[in-house]
């Protein structure tokens, strides 16, 4: 079983127009921290996930997943 964590970082980022960089310093982490996650090389902490979410004023199910999300205009069953 894989322990990958999936997320919708990059789309909620490009939705609002937020840079990584901005989101990075609203976060308190270093803005590579932030490409790391998007890219899935680095999963959060419960603590930095939930203020991830909390920064999009979202669920952490929004942002986060153990399973892929589905691409945008892909039909589910």
């Amino acid at each position: 079983m894989s322990e990958t964590v999936y997320n919708r970082i990059a789309l909620l980022r490009a939705e609002r127009g937020v840079t990584r960089r901005q989101l990075a310093e609203a976060l308190g982490v270093h803005y590579q921290t932030v490409g790391y996650l998007e890219r899935g090389e680095y999963s959060p902490s419960l603590y930095l996930a939930l203020r991830i979410a909390e920064y999009f004023e979202v669920p952490v199910e929004v942002v986060f997943s153990t399973t892929p999300f589905p691409r945008i205009g892909e039909r589910t069953a």
